[in-house]
């Protein structure tokens, strides 16, 4: 490891030093050994993790990829935790500024997440339908993502990973044995859906296989025999690996599947969701408390999707509304993928000159909005993939688009909100541009805080010119009551036995959403608990921060300022956040 053999040491002569009399000397010294010890551990991080290395525009290590489901690599990740966790309590933070303390709790709460997370046995399952390698892989391999496929060194690189994705594939076979040994299994719901997904990344075609799109499209001057070393490498080592999981996934592991949909139907789950709730959350929230806020916030919502039914005529019930704009003709515009791809454009041009207004500092990272890629459209929602820091790779908002002529407009304007702008690219890119903090917080993310904003965004809509049509408003509620709901089942099929079925039943009962649509997402709660959880929890509290400080600064609360505080520290837990933001209206 780059530091590892010298860092320490150092750190350690440094926190001698701070015997000197002179208090302010003291300080100083402390905060060197802390900048130094943040600096280390990033350092040893990217390489632990080097495909977030490569998603965080580090290229030092895009020719490697840890097998971080083995054993082996579990332990030693345990004994890398326990280091810093020993180097920071040899850390007075007393004097510091304010910056230096968030990043002490900062790293204090990944050691202590990351080393307690170590003690459960999510690596016996390391594949979903959501998210996983057999996921991020074509991703990196496609050509259009965050590996660069531009020089021959770059064609190498990702030789290497594909060999070691072989490796990968066959610890991930043996560590699901082991897993049905146990009782560590996927429900069979989810294992259904993956096995057509590793099936078609096993498919010999360079036209229909997404990993030959590198050499469909090279660089004039790669070396013929380095394409065709690439090609080999496709078929050699993913095409393979691929196949191997599909007939593993299809002949052995389903008829070992799960039929709970929660994760306390494996050994020891009802201890892992509450550890993951802690660690989505970044609360102490309990799951029954949760469960509560989100029953709260539906009725809440319903009361105000009973109004806008109301203000439009509409003479049915609510379940009958729900129907109607899901599937009335009006609502349904478009006719190609493109033309989606236009409207979230039109919106960005709407907004803009008001969201100048609401924010003082904007980020410098281009933004582009694509089509999902086909392999994983079927189970994927909207999402942002972050750009690079130097701006040599733009922030993208990916749209599944099964059927153009399916695609409603109603909850176009809020998704935007959610996902782009101003929600996560700006979220995210403002973090990543911001030199002053350590890396390990520029490159960071905290759900409770990051899709917590993100959501809180959406509310932003009516400020910022949107929302005029009623129906549109509508689809903020519902994309509201949608995250309210996640409480209610996230919780509900974790930690109180729901069904999956039950779960689909709730969400179809309280939002305009098809039996496919809840499926997917009903899904993908199943396949990463907790997660769901942090959208609520992080917009009731940014929610919460904005009306105290509007109501307790009077005439000295400027929104943009307010914004600006909000983003410029990144990804925090949400009790840091809130003493930061205590300090930032005292200024």
């Amino acid at each position: 490891m780059r530091f590892r053999y010298f860092a320490l040491p150092l750190l350690a002569c440094l926190l001698a030093a701070c015997k000197q009399p002179s208090s302010q000397y003291k300080v100083i010294q402390q905060a060197d050994a802390l900048h130094l010890l943040l600096e280390t551990y990033y350092e040893e991080k990217l390489q632990l993790f080097p495909v977030d290395a490569t998603f965080n525009s580090e290229t030092r290590y895009n020719d490697r990829l840890n097998i971080d489901i083995s054993e082996g690599f579990r332990a030693h990740l345990d004994s890398v935790y326990t280091r810093y966790q020993d180097s920071l309590a040899m850390i007075d933070t007393v004097g510091m500024v304010e910056n230096d303390k968030i990043s002490y709790l900062v790293l204090a709460r990944e050691l202590e997440l990351g080393k307690a997370g170590l003690q459960f046995h999510d690596n016996l399952m390391p594949i979903n339908q959501f998210s996983s390698l057999t996921l991020t892989f074509p991703q990196l391999g496609s050509g259009s993502s965050a590996q660069p496929f531009k020089t021959e060194q770059d064609y190498l690189n990702f030789i290497s990973r594909m060999k070691q994705f072989a490796v990968w594939t066959d610890t991930a076979i043996a560590n699901m044995r082991k897993g049905i040994s146990l009782g560590y299994v996927q429900p069979k719901a989810l294992v259904l859906k993956v096995i057509p997904q590793v099936k078609e990344l096993a498919i010999n075609d360079s036209a229909k296989n997404i990993f030959f799109q590198p050499i469909n499209t090279p660089p004039s001057d790669l070396p013929a025999a380095t394409r065709a070393a690439y090609r080999e490498a496709i078929q050699q080592y993913v095409i393979t690996s691929y196949q191997k999981l599909a007939d593993f996934l299809s002949t052995e592991y389903l008829a070992k599947a799960r039929t709970t949909s929660g994760i306390e139907g494996v050994p020891d789950g009802k201890a892992y969701y509450q550890f993951l709730v802690k660690s989505w959350t970044t609360t102490d929230q309990t799951p029954d408390e949760i469960f509560t806020t989100g029953e709260q916030e539906v009725a809440r919502i319903r009361s105000e999707m009973e109004q806008v039914k109301t203000s439009v005529g509409f003479k049915g019930d609510l379940p009958a509304f729900f129907e109607f704009v899901r599937n009335d003709k009006q609502f349904k515009i478009f006719n190609t993928p493109q033309a989606v791809i236009d409207s979230f454009k039109a919106i960005e041009a709407k907004i803009m000159p008001r969201v100048k207004a609401m924010y003082g500092h904007l980020p410098k990272t281009k933004f582009e909005v694509r089509q999902t890629e086909a392999f994983r459209a079927a189970s994927a929602s909207a999402e942002y993939i972050q750009g690079s820091a130097d701006g040599s790779r733009p922030g993208i908002f990916y749209v599944p688009i099964l059927d153009a002529k399916q695609f409603s407009y109603t909850g176009m304007e809020c998704l935007f909100l959610h996902e782009a702008i101003p929600g996560h690219h700006f979220q995210i890119s403002i973090q990543q541009e911001n030199d002053s903090l350590p890396k390990l917080r520029r490159f960071s993310w905290m759900g409770a805080y990051g899709e917590g904003y993100a959501l809180y965004c959406e509310s932003l809509g009516k400020e910022l010119g949107l929302y005029t049509n009623p129906y549109m408003y509508f689809g903020r509620l519902t994309d509201e009551i949608h995250r309210a709901i996640r409480l209610v089942v996230d919780a509900g099929m974790h930690h109180k036995g729901w069904t999956r079925e039950q779960a689909i039943k709730y969400m179809m009962d309280n939002e305009p959403v098809s039996e496919h649509e809840a499926t997917a997402e009903i899904e993908r709660y199943m396949a990463i608990p907790a997660q769901a959880l942090s959208y609520k929890i992080g917009e009731l509290k940014i929610q919460s921060l904005r009306k105290k400080y509007t109501a307790a600064m009077g005439d000295k609360f400027k929104l943009s300022s307010f914004h600006d505080a909000l983003l410029d520290g990144g990804c925090l837990p949400l009790s840091v956040l809130e003493m930061k933001m205590q300090n930032w209206s005292k200024q």
